[in-house]
Formats: C-alpha cells, structure tokens, sequence
C-alpha cells in the first residue's frame, strides 16, 4: 500500500497551499539524489515529488481526499502547473546553478528581495449561541512586527549594514569541485550574513539587530453569523513582519464551537428535546421553550404521540454568507409516563379505561395507556 501522502509531506489534512509548498520545498533540500547520496534518497524525492504533484493542484487534491491514491492514479507530472512550483525551481538553481550562468545573477535578486512574512495560526473557541449569532470578539496574539527604531534593517540609528565581504553581496557562497569530467559548482547559503548579503557590525539596540521584535497585541475581530466548527477566518497582514521590506504574513483564525448542554446543531438546522406529561401529550397544551433567540410559545396538539418532531419555521441557525436566511428549530416530543401513581390518580384512570374499552386485548390500566399511545 502507498503511503498517505499528508504523511510523506508531514501537514495535517487541512493545510493550505503554501504550507504544502514549505513543506515540499524543505524535504525536496533534503532528499534531492544530487545533495543526499544516502541509500534510498532517490526514492524518497520521488515520494515527495509525486505527494506535491497532488496535494498542490486542488482539483487533484480534492480527488485524492475522497478516494485516496485510486482517485489520482491518473494524475501525473504532465499536469503540473510547474509556475506554482517555485520550491522546485529554487532548489534546482541553488544546486546546479554552477550551470545556470545567466540565471545566476535573477536567483540572487530574488533571495536578496523583499521576503513575505509567515502566516500564523490560531485557534478560537466559541460559545454555541457565539456561533450562531456571531459578533465581535476580542482575541490576543503574537508576532514579529518591524522594528520601528531601525526600520527593519537591524542597525542601529546612524549606521547602515554593510555589504557581506565573504559573499559580496551575492548571499551564496560557490565552492568548485574539479573531477575527471569537468567541474562542479557547488552553491550554499553564505555562512556570514545567512543568506542576506549584508552584515549589521552596529546593531539596534531595540531589536538587537534581527530588524523585528516579538510583540504581543489585541485585536477584534468580526465573527459572523453562521460559523461552525473548522470555519476559517482570514485577517490579513497581521501574521509575523517580513524580511527586507517584504509584506507582513496573514494571521488564519480556526474556529471551534462548544458543545451546549440544551442544543445540537445539524446542518443550519438546531435540534433540541422537550418532555411533556402523558396528560399534556393527551389533551394537548401550550409551553415556553427555549430557543437561540429565547423563549417561544410551542403549541403541542391533542393526541401527540412520543418522538413527534414539532418545527419551529426560521429559529435556527443562519446560513454562513446570508443571515436573513436561516435554518428551522426541530424540537423532539418525549412522553414522560409516570411508574408510580397516587390511589385517586389510579380510580381516575381505570374509570376512563372502563369507559373507553381495552382494544388491545390485554385489559388493565396498562393495557389502557400503551393502546392510547399507539392509536
């Protein structure tokens, strides 16, 4: 059996697109056959690539959620948007870019530009009635905002960082290997400035020369109506600072609604139970009951027999996207029939069985009240 490919990648079921691609991009560093000599590598980037190819394409990752490897055993390289699969690029310019020469020089501007943020996730837990309803709700977070003293370039007030003298500027570091068949050129991240280009001798004393600092801050955010568990919300530019002038990353609010000891949700529907007296569900009456708006007036006919389902029309949940339409309350009907009975509740009760008749044959009080349930 082939492995799950969430697995080979190591995200959960529910990771978006771009931790797909950090994911794929790390491991395929790993595992590439030209960088990993160990036994089985070759197979393992194969094993990577192949989970990458579905899990990065929505359509095949769709098929692939619902019927697993049969569902995408057609799906192949040939179908690969290879301009989403910038990971993939990356790696093959910084192994074999000893062979790319004109490509060299575009790879180091981009790793020396501007670098987006990372997203950040955070889970919320919500009341029943919060999720219904929705509203503002007060969250708190932490991340990595620019350093406003120096702007983000982690030196201190009055300096400037300067060009890094072991790469020149280039970020990499290129190490020649002369072999019988020629040469190969090596390209590692420079081990001086990290990749930057650029070293910070005066650093700021505020961010201690990292450029952004940790802060910790509260924000409100609008919840709508209609939310249920595994909904999520997008705030954006409020995950960590990015690198070099880069955009701040986006902050996923995952939500999760608490169980209410009264209510059950399906759908946009709410279910929930009411127990009247066999008396009640008899002669039939009139009862408050509780609602997500609050108390209503249900009307339970004569005659009502146990586990009838009553409707209360547009008293349920709000469909997500358009709160003026909503869903039903489902209100289950149980009969509660007493075991013990006072002796004058009992005289009563065989008088109306004598007067109505046993139909089921068995006779007795008992024989009395389950016929009038069934009937």
């Amino acid at each position: 059996m082939s492995r799950d490919y969430y697995e080979i990648l190591g995200v959960s079921r529910d990771a978006d697109k771009e931790e797909v691609k950090q994911a794929y991009r790390r491991l395929a560093r790993k595992y590439h056959p030209d960088v990993n000599k160990e036994a089985g590598a070759e197979e393992r980037f194969k094993e990577i690539n192949r989970a990458y190819e579905v899990l990065s394409e929505p359509e095949n990752r769709a098929r692939y959620d619902r019927f697993g490897e049969a569902g995408v055993s057609g799906a192949g390289v040939g179908a690969q948007d290879f301009g989403d699969m910038g990971g993939f690029a990356d790696i093959f310019e910084s192994i074999f870019s000893g062979f790319a020469g004109a490509n060299t020089q575009q790879t180091q501007r981009r790793r020396n530009g501007p670098v987006r943020g990372d997203d950040l996730r955070l889970d919320l837990k919500l009341d029943f009635r919060e999720a219904v309803f929705g509203g503002e709700k007060e969250i708190r977070i932490s991340h990595l905002e620019t350093c406003e003293v120096c702007n983000g370039s982690g030196a201190k007030p009055g300096t400037r960082p300067r060009t890094c003298s072991t790469c020149s500027g280039s970020g990499q570091v290129r190490r020649v290997t002369r072999t019988p068949f020629g040469s190969f050129t090596q390209v590692s991240t420079c081990p001086s400035c990290n990749g930057t280009g650029m070293v910070v001798e005066d650093k700021c004393d505020t961010c201690d020369g990292k450029g952004a600092k940790q802060v910790t801050k509260k924000l409100k955010i609008t919840i709508p109506a209609g939310v249920d568990n595994g909904t999520r919300l997008r705030i954006s530019s409020e995950g960590d600072a990015g690198q070099r002038s880069g955009p701040p990353g986006d902050l996923y609010v995952y939500l999760f609604v608490a169980e209410d000891p009264e209510f059950q949700r399906d759908g946009i529907n709410v279910l929930s139970e009411i127990k009247v007296s066999y008396l009640q569900a008899i002669l039939g009456c009139r009862l408050e009951v509780e609602t997500v708006d609050g108390l209503v007036e249900l009307i339970i006919p004569a005659g009502t027999q146990p586990n009838t389902m009553m409707k209360l029309e547009n008293r349920g949940v709000p469909r997500l996207g358009n709160p003026v339409s909503r869903g039903d309350h489902l209100i289950t009907v149980l009969i509660d029939i007493p075991t013990k009975i006072t002796p004058d509740e009992r005289e009563l009760l065989e008088k109306l069985a004598k007067i109505k008749g046993d139909r089921t044959g068995k006779g007795g009080l008992e024989g009395f009240l389950g016929n009038l349930f069934k009937s």
